[in-house]
């Protein structure tokens, strides 16, 4: 429901029977405190969560059952208003940019994604190092001073340049590599790739951040002419879904520990893959509320969260939605020991990633994945769903003899999408990332309705 729609007070009563804590006590007593002051700090201090008012079921009520009773925040509110209008009022942003205190930060993508943030890169760093606490390997690689080599698009973070190449002094920033200057791979050469290699063995970084599609790309290229290449203690995914097969890439390559980072522009870290492959709430730094699919297509442990921030005094974010799926680990614990949180099973992938099966139930990304990722010699994949029962899977593959891989490709999708499926299989030279500069590896045609997909129940035990 947007904000702009009024809603008396009594019609939030439903809730009250829906929900009243966790089933395990996964917040400290700070969480709840971190919680209750940013609510209360951004419906009465700032102006556009003032709107939100209405939906208050009032102080007397758990901070739970208030968030529940929150709209969401999307990408669109923080486009169709200032950015004034999410600093409290002492906070002004013209004298915060003057003074280098906050910049303005535009994330990449079409202009249904785009959007301009305020950016307090003190508040970042500090949300940075308490995720990368919740991964054994990350706390005992990053200091602070560690060397840390990026590679990811251009339109991400770093340097841009397509017309010419930039030497490794116009690439560096502090302690920082960026190894892509590049809007996309499709203009990478042998020699830029190359360069690449050499720039690894001489900068050495403890840390290799990347785009997982973009680093399987040069393990594709580095497997395939037989090269060697500069082992970093740790590499860390970001900005993209890991596929099964990328990471099969870069596992013939690296001989290193692979960790997923999860967050967003917007609401910085917020869950960290441990060293045992779940997922970690930073909860030091954000608020996770969790909104759990129906039955029928995953639920209740599949679902999407809603972000709030904590203790960023010049931007607040408070239910955003941050357009991913994510499924929670039901047991709430974890052979690391680290219980404060939520735990997730997994990262499921965008909702931009859902696609629906002929008799319209939701599949996401991880689940394609999963299915496909039996399949050998392919570069990459993209699926496309064109009608409700219309299938077109590209494929990016050396592998000469193609009719036994199209034949097994067919089988599995019908396996999931259902045996009515009518699949069409091409191969392509290569798949364009979108104007992000990440990659879309599933997408539909088919409106997703995330109102018809969700559950009207919470994730709390029921009264």
């Amino acid at each position: 429901m947007h904000p702009s729609k009024k809603m008396k007070k009594e019609e939030t009563n439903h809730y009250e029977n829906t929900i009243t804590y966790p089933k395990k006590n996964l917040f400290s007593e700070k969480y709840y405190q971190h919680s209750l002051s940013v609510l209360e700090k951004a419906l009465s201090d700032v102006p556009f969560y003032w709107q939100w008012q209405c939906f208050d079921p009032g102080r007397d009520k758990h901070i739970d059952l208030r968030y529940i009773a929150m709209p969401a925040l999307d990408k669109s509110d923080i486009r169709e208003h200032p950015l004034q209008s999410f600093l409290p009022r002492d906070r002004d942003l013209g004298i915060g940019l003057s003074n280098n205190k906050i910049s303005l930060v535009k994330t990449s993508g079409t202009t249904s994604e785009m959007v301009t943030n305020v950016w307090n890169q003190d508040w970042w760093n500090a949300s940075e190092r308490a995720s990368w606490n919740l991964n054994s390997y990350t706390a005992e690689a990053a200091n602070g001073d560690h060397r840390e080599a990026i590679l990811t698009s251009s339109l991400n973070v770093g340097f841009i340049s397509d017309d010419m190449n930039l030497p490794m002094e116009k690439r560096r920033l502090s302690r920082f590599l960026f190894l892509n200057e590049k809007s996309t791979p499709l203009l990478w050469t042998s020699k830029l790739m190359d360069r690449m290699i050499y720039e690894l063995k001489l900068f050495k970084p403890v840390v290799l951040e990347v785009n997982p599609s973009y680093l399987a790309k040069l393990c594709r290229y580095i497997a395939s002419h037989d090269k060697s290449v500069f082992q970093p203690e740790i590499i860390v995914f970001t900005y993209e879904y890991p596929l099964s097969l990328q990471i099969k890439q870069i596992q013939k390559v690296f001989d290193v520990p692979l960790v997923s980072s999860y967050g967003s522009t917007e609401t910085g870290y917020v869950f960290m893959e441990c060293e045992f492959g779940k997922f970690h709430q930073n909860s030091e730094f954000c608020r996770v509320d969790f909104q759990p699919f129906k039955s029928e297509h995953g639920g209740p442990d599949l679902g999407r969260i809603l972000v709030t921030t904590f203790s960023n005094p010049w931007y607040y974010i408070v239910r955003f939605n941050i357009g991913d799926l994510v499924r929670i680990d039901q047991q709430a614990n974890c052979s690391c020991g680290r219980e404060s949180g939520w735990i997730l099973s997994a990262v499921e992938g965008r909702v931009n990633n859902i696609t629906f099966t002929c008799n319209g139930r939701v599949v996401t990304l991880r689940e394609l994945d999963n299915a496909l990722s039996v399949l050998t010699d392919i570069d990459e994949y993209q699926l496309y769903q064109l009608e409700k029962d219309f299938y077109r899977l590209h494929f990016v593959s050396q592998k000469q003899d193609k009719h036994e891989l199209s034949a097994d490709a067919k089988k599995i999708l019908q396996e999931i999408y259902g045996e009515e499926a009518k699949i069409s299989i091409f191969y392509d030279k290569t798949i364009s990332p979108e104007i992000s500069g990440k990659y879309s590896v599933a997408q539909t045609v088919l409106p997703v309705n995330m109102e018809n997909l969700l559950e009207q129940k919470t994730p709390y035990d029921e009264t």
